[in-house]
């Protein structure tokens, strides 16, 4: 019985950690003023756990002052907002696993690992312990490409490793992303729309020090948002599936981010464009967008990136 109990508190701790840090980003990313509320139910569903697990990251933050707990009226950002507060000071030590996360991601897209894994396999490939790999997979899980198995095992979804598969994933973007502006259910309110706006002014002065993972979630942030203000599911369950398979092939490529600041000028073009009710407009320059990405691609070696090296002319939005 002690030994269940021991193994259920380290459970709880492999699970809340990654995510502290994970709503740590996420606060950061969106800029979230003090004193902005804290839905457990909001960022459960973002991360697709359950709200206990929620609950303990965020008791996490409340040490670091990143949030605040009220009683009786939930959690809200502290005055801290995470300025000044490390990954490491959130998970009690600092995080060694984020370059064996990024080892992984090359591994699978080498054709290295399988589409079937198990977490002692993984444990003995890459020398760590349990903990370590249950935190890994955890990453994964919410990153959408890992899923339990049902009795044993774990899957790996499919995902894009060529620029051959990457442009056929940008041709599917070019068919939907500008016809989802055009769409006659499209709404986007304009509070949301100038958060938006804000949000991609201020990552301008972030594009050169945010790690690899956080900056892909602001650019998809942004694309499924107007997906999702078409008011057709569809549009927006299509490009989560294509963003989804794209995510480890483009941490890959982000070795010169000048292209970003060109990019993200874009998005508040297209932003300004919407908020004028000039959604024709709009849909065109999005399609100008998607159509120089495009290009940018078709100059990428013909092959899988080897482990540990970064293209200099990478895709990014």
């Amino acid at each position: 019985m002690k030994a269940i109990r021991r193994f259920a508190t380290t459970n709880r701790k492999t699970i809340a950690e990654p995510l502290a840090v994970q709503i740590l980003n996420h606060i950061r990313a969106e800029n979230f003023g003090e004193g902005t509320h804290l839905s457990t139910q909001q960022l459960a569903d973002r991360f697709s756990v359950s709200r206990s697990p929620v609950t303990r990251a965020l008791d996490l933050l409340a040490k670091s002052g990143v949030v605040e707990h009220l009683p009786n009226k939930g959690y809200r950002v502290g005055s801290t907002r995470g300025s000044g507060v490390s990954a490491g000071d959130v998970a009690e030590s600092k995080d060694p696993l984020a370059a064996l996360y990024f080892r992984i991601v090359a591994d699978r897209l080498r054709g290295q690992l399988g589409e079937r894994v198990s977490a002692r396999a993984l444990q003995i490939r890459y020398g760590v312990t349990r903990s370590q790999i249950g935190k890994l997979l955890d990453r994964m899980t919410r990153e959408g490409w890992a899923e339990r198995r049902q009795g044993y095992g774990w899957s790996l979804a499919s995902v894009i490793t060529t620029p051959e598969a990457l442009e056929h994933s940008y041709r599917l973007r070019l068919a939907i992303e500008p016809a989802a502006l055009l769409e006659p259910t499209f709404c986007l309110s304009r509070p949301r729309a100038e958060q938006a706006r804000e949000r991609e002014r201020e990552l301008l002065e972030a594009i050169e020090t945010m790690p690899p993972d956080m900056l892909y979630e602001r650019g998809i942030r942004f694309h499924e948002m107007l997906a999702e203000a078409s008011g057709n599911a569809f549009f927006l369950e299509a490009l989560q599936r294509v963003n989804r398979m794209r995510r480890l092939f483009t941490y890959q490529m982000m070795g010169n981010r000048q292209r970003y600041y060109r990019q993200v000028g874009t998005h508040i073009r297209i932003l300004d464009l919407l908020m004028e009710g000039r959604n024709m407009e709009a849909a065109e320059t999005m399609r100008s967008h998607l159509l120089e990405v495009l290009e940018n691609i078709r100059v990428l070696p013909q092959k899988s990136l080897s482990a540990g090296q970064e293209n200099k002319d990478e895709p990014s939005s």
